[in-house]
């Protein structure tokens, strides 16, 4: 058996595909794979949650139905075949207890653990750089073209740390999260489904950015990031890029400093720039962290790509119910609730 969790991330949204840092931790909450190895190349995996599915494992996969959940299985074979070869598959009965299109990387998660699944019973070990430079493209083979930040936090996360995740190279740095500090992730009760409907504008928001990175002329964020003189700047997503980049770094001192007001006002700061510049909030979204200022939260933002899923809340630790119960009085009422403490758990790689 493999287990991956899933990530809430704290700060640095839509920014990991542009190879700028952030700051995400792990969830103790998962994806697990009981596999069985076969002496062939098919593999075929049943889940609680959705329909068996069954597939050869040949050098050149290609993806299935958009939306169809057998894409992450066949994205991590692709993925390993790519680098490693094609190996014999697996019987593999997959389980969650991470909510589905919520922003907390439950792909990823089933992607991360399906690969270690068909790598282990291969008796083939990687380690986390060579993971890492296979998974965020093979993600990719579902359609979605996001980043290795999900990756990064499913597989090197430390208990009772944020990840503050590098890129160019590859790097995991532990944060460790003060004892007075908390952490709630709450639902919109909309769900933001990457593979399906929102694919085409989660794409959309990677490609203007990269399209104004190249009318200001600079190579990559990182240079614009030192060198950007922003005054008269009107690109939102530019805009967005690099003052959330500047705010990634200022939580992890506010973090190390044990200063929670200040990495509070960062997460609102974070919320008003992807609702108003990215325009990936939602009204729901927008009223839960509204209620959760109301209830005496430090601060809170939506987390995850946007478009629905779920908020990211810090509280401190002495108030954690009091945030929680105005939440459940205020946004879920009598309605269907799903909230819950984040607490960092280890990565893949740790456990």
């Amino acid at each position: 058996m493999v287990s991956a969790p899933g990530r809430v991330n704290l700060i640095g949204e839509h920014i990991d595909y542009h190879g700028l840092p952030v700051l995400p931790m792990a969830l103790r909450r998962s994806v697990r794979v009981r596999f069985e190895p076969r002496q062939d190349r098919r593999i075929t995996a049943e889940s609680e949650q959705y329909e068996p599915r069954a597939f050869e494992w040949t050098p050149n996969l290609a993806p299935v139905a958009a939306g169809d959940w057998e894409n992450y299985l066949r994205a991590a074979a692709q993925a390993i075949g790519g680098k490693w070869g094609v190996m014999n598959g697996i019987d593999a009965h997959i389980a969650s207890d991470l909510p589905p299109a919520a922003g907390l990387s439950s792909s990823s998660a089933l992607l991360v653990a399906f690969t270690l699944a068909l790598l282990r019973a291969n008796g083939r070990e990687a380690s986390f750089e060579e993971l890492m430079e296979i998974l965020p493209d093979g993600e990719q083979f579902v359609g979605t073209r996001g980043g290795g930040m999900d990756h990064a936090a499913s597989l090197g996360s430390k208990e009772g740390c944020a990840s503050l995740v590098s890129f160019a190279p590859i790097s995991v740095c532990h944060v460790p999260i003060p004892p007075g500090w908390a952490f709630l992730v709450a639902h919109s009760m909309h769900t933001a489904e990457k593979s399906g409907a929102v694919r085409e504008r989660y794409n959309a928001v990677r490609a203007a950015g990269n399209e104004a990175l190249r009318e200001l002329g600079f190579a990559s964020y990182a240079e614009a990031v030192a060198k950007a003189d922003l005054a008269g700047m009107t690109q939102k997503v530019f805009l967005h890029v690099v003052s959330e980049a500047r705010r990634v770094m200022e939580c992890v001192e506010a973090m190390r400093a044990d200063e929670p007001e200040r990495f509070g006002k960062l997460l609102l700061d974070s919320h008003a720039s992807l609702r108003d510049r990215l325009e990936v909030s939602s009204p729901a979204l927008d009223r839960l962290v509204e209620a959760a200022m109301a209830g005496g939260a430090l601060g809170a933002r939506l987390t995850g790509a946007g478009f629905g899923g779920c908020v990211v809340v810090l509280c401190r630790r002495d108030g954690i119910d009091r945030v929680r119960e105005g939440l459940l009085r205020s946004f879920y009422r009598s309605g269907p609730a799903l909230l819950f403490e984040a607490e960092a758990g280890a990565g893949a790689v740790h456990s």
